[in-house]
């Protein structure tokens, strides 16, 4: 399936790229997932956390349940005490005396409500009792005072049977009890598919992303991942792995115009050394100074770019074997420029200077050797007739180098590029040269803790910009090592 910016979409049985398919990893399937993939465990997970809550909330609402009814039943007992209390005052109140007071409707309410009563006056002798008070010793038992009047005259102690509201409360717990466990048995199985649901979401774009790898790994270099529905962390992983795979596509394509372009570089003085030596040889040439000086001529020029190479190798090592010391940016420059100045008088163009002190903590060879790849770039670009000029300052905490020129400039699609390693634009092309020398000199450039930036108009010129960290104050010991640099001629 793809979207519609015509960008891989995942499918149940795989992906489609370009036109190029390929099926889902082997063993991987939705509807009968391995034991130990993903899926069971995220699943299994989510659900141990939801069997877990339930449990706790069943528990406590079970127990809080339970605890009100004990408390609804021993309310009701206490108001039932009460209301015979009442009906035995009530009979007192007739005769203002228990002699005489007809105490029978009181006991049958207590026996309605399935307890047994015992009537006792203000000394507390016994008045009357149900028939089978004595028999419920151990029963719950709840007494009220009787009083008429204020006046208290007796009494009422209240044994109840395992009748009424009472004998309801193991039932009513028992229900309450199987209530909750279904209820938590219906809540576990909606956790269940819950777990699984979300587990699948999450699992689906890894599944996707695990194929997607697995057909680069076989080779389908047209394999991306797209845009697809899923939590923004594996969007984000999918749009990481899609620009990776992209930089790899571009960094194939590099190297092979590398192999293109070293070939075609390395051709052409092979092709002239075979062809003067043959003749030379073959006797056709004379060996004259100027035929060996432009035989001469070729082998420096593969020299060069095997130096280049190795230029490249040793700056990928030079973060880790800086010789770090306090220097002055502008002295740097002006050597630099000074060894380069034979190559911009040959070529007729102007070396402006305006070199101001900025001391930094860096290694002055791999730092002058970034200045003479600025210089040489600059002078290798620029129009005849045209100017170059180097300059350095500080600003806040940093030290700058610039170097500009008024040469051909850079199109602005080729800008992003040009610290790529082997990446030569069209215009670069028109020249000699592997492509390696401003990216060695941002590599070296990280390496100090800095910066080379580039900022150009087509046509117009080209400014390289180099920011380092300036050096903190330097001591007595940093400015006798200076000195001593200085009186040896080191840079």
């Amino acid at each position: 399936m793809t979207d519609k910016s015509g960008q891989t979409g995942y499918t149940p049985t795989g992906f489609t790229a370009s036109g190029h398919g390929a099926p889902a990893p082997r063993g991987w399937t939705w509807l009968q997932p391995r034991g130990d993939s993903l899926s069971v465990h995220l699943a299994v997970g989510f659900l141990g956390v939801a069997l877990a809550a339930i449990a706790f909330v069943t528990g406590l609402t079970v127990a809080f349940a339970a605890a009100d009814v004990a408390d609804l039943v021993t309310q009701q007992r206490a108001e039932l005490t009460k209301a015979i209390a009442g009906a035995a005052g009530a009979s007192w109140a007739h005769q203002a005396s228990w002699y005489g007071a007809d105490l029978q409707p009181t006991l049958d309410l207590a026996a309605r409500t399935g307890a047994q009563a015992e009537l006792v006056d203000q000394h507390d002798s016994r008045i009357t009792a149900s028939n089978g008070f004595d028999g419920l010793v151990g029963k719950p038992m709840f007494s009220a005072p009787i009083t008429v009047g204020g006046l208290h005259v007796g009494t009422a102690v209240v044994r109840f049977t395992g009748s009424g509201l009472g004998s309801t409360q193991p039932a009513l717990r028992t229900a309450l009890i199987r209530a909750a466990a279904a209820a938590a048995g219906l809540a576990a199985l909606l956790a269940l598919l819950a777990a699984l649901l979300v587990a699948r979401r999450l699992t689906r774009p890894v599944a996707m992303i695990i194929s997607v790898t697995r057909a680069r790994g076989r080779g389908q270099r047209s394999a991306r991942i797209g845009e697809f529905r899923a939590p923004s962390e594996f969007r984000e992983m999918g749009i990481a792995l899609d620009e990776m795979a992209d930089l790899l596509d571009r960094n194939e394509q590099v190297r092979r115009d590398l192999v293109a372009d070293v070939a075609h570089e390395i051709r052409t003085p092979i092709a002239v050394l075979l062809a003067g030596h043959e003749a030379l040889v073959d006797g056709f040439v004379a060996p004259t100074p100027d035929q060996l000086v432009s035989l001469r001529d070729e082998v420096l020029r593969l020299a060069r770019m095997v130096e280049d190479l190795q230029t490249l190798a040793a700056a990928d090592a030079a973060s880790m074997h800086l010789d770090r010391r306090p220097c002055d940016l502008a002295k740097v420059a002006a050597t630099a420029a000074d060894s380069l100045a034979g190559r911009f008088t040959a070529a007729g163009i102007p070396l402006e200077r305006q070199l101001e002190p900025a001391e930094i903590l860096a290694d002055p060879r791999w730092l002058f050797q970034v200045v003479t790849n600025l210089l040489t770039n600059a002078l290798k670009f620029s129009k005849p007739g045209g100017t170059v000029k180097i300059d350095t300052g500080v600003a806040d905490a940093e030290a700058t180098l610039h170097v500009s020129d008024t040469g051909i400039g850079i199109p602005p699609e080729e800008l992003p590029h040009i610290f790529d390693r082997f990446w030569r634009g069209r215009q670069a092309s028109q020249t000699s040269g592997t492509g390696i020398g401003l990216a060695i000199a941002a590599e070296l450039a990280r390496a100090h803790g800095g910066t080379l930036t580039a900022d150009s108009d087509a046509g117009v010129g080209t400014v390289m910009t180099l920011r380092l960290p300036r050096a903190e104050a330097p001591t007595g010991g940093h400015n006798s090592r200076r000195r001593n640099d200085e009186e040896s001629g080191a840079v």
